[in-house]
């Protein structure tokens, strides 16, 4: 029997870390501040969410608390009907802004290999 080997794909992907170091080269703030500010930050937003509050990000996007009710759902090994709870969820959703800033390199560069 022949394997098949799939190679996984990594996303870049940006951290606290890398936030906090980021502020400390391009503003200027020491290491220690720098990483404060960011904790402070997602303190701050998830504060905020827990309280039920949108958090509204301009040039980027917002933050919305929704609740979901309870609904049925399927085990999908058994195909057992289970309920699935109600539950608050975080929703994101980009600004037109952002979202032009997203796509726009990139439809440019599809239509230079187009052209």
């Amino acid at each position: 029997m022949a394997r098949i080997q799939i190679e996984s794909v990594q996303t870049p992907t940006l951290t606290k870390a890398e936030l906090a170091e980021q502020l400390y080269e391009r503003i200027g703030l020491n290491k220690r501040e720098s990483k404060d500010m960011v904790d402070a930050f997602f303190d701050r937003v998830r504060d905020a969410l827990g309280r039920g509050e949108d958090i509204k990000l301009s040039g980027f996007g917002h933050f919305q608390l929704r609740e979901k009710a309870q609904r049925p759902g399927r085990n999908p090994r058994t195909g057992e009907i289970i309920p699935i709870a109600a539950r608050r969820v975080v929703i994101f959703h980009a600004s037109h802004k952002f979202k032009h800033q997203l796509q726009g390199p990139a439809l440019a560069d599809l239509a230079e290999e187009v052209l």
